[in-house]
């Protein structure tokens, strides 16, 4: 079994495209028949699509929590300085591989893992 869909909903769609955009996401904004606009990236086989939310929503979304395989963890965590996203913990080798965790405008906590598998350098 594979992920191949997630679906973010939020309050900021503009800002948090943003943010997904210095991970290497790269978005189209559409509508699939009278749905909302929204906006969706795919990137290995993971459709990931950020739409519009109300209030009864936020509660539910801020509680996912989201881990991507990265193939420049440094580098990333480098680029993400300054920018919107609040770094959580900066990158450190755990039983699991070399992880990071960052989080978004809403809260979300995102877990950045290195695709390398050498990961002591």
């Amino acid at each position: 079994m594979n992920l191949y869909l997630l679906v973010i909903k939020t309050r900021f769609p503009e800002q948090l495209v943003q943010q997904y955009e210095l991970l290497s996401f790269s978005f189209e904004y559409h509508r699939h028949g009278s749905g909302p606009f929204h906006y969706a990236s795919e990137n290995n086989g993971l459709v990931l699509e950020i739409y519009p939310s109300n209030e009864t929503n936020d509660l539910a979304s801020n509680n996912l929590r989201i881990g991507f395989e990265v193939d420049d963890l440094d580098r990333i965590i480098e680029k993400l300085k300054g920018s919107s996203w609040k770094i959580i913990s900066l990158p450190k080798v755990t039983k699991w591989g070399k992880i990071a965790v960052i989080e978004d405008i809403d809260g979300r906590k995102v877990e950045l893992k290195s695709s390398k598998h050498n990961s002591n350098h």
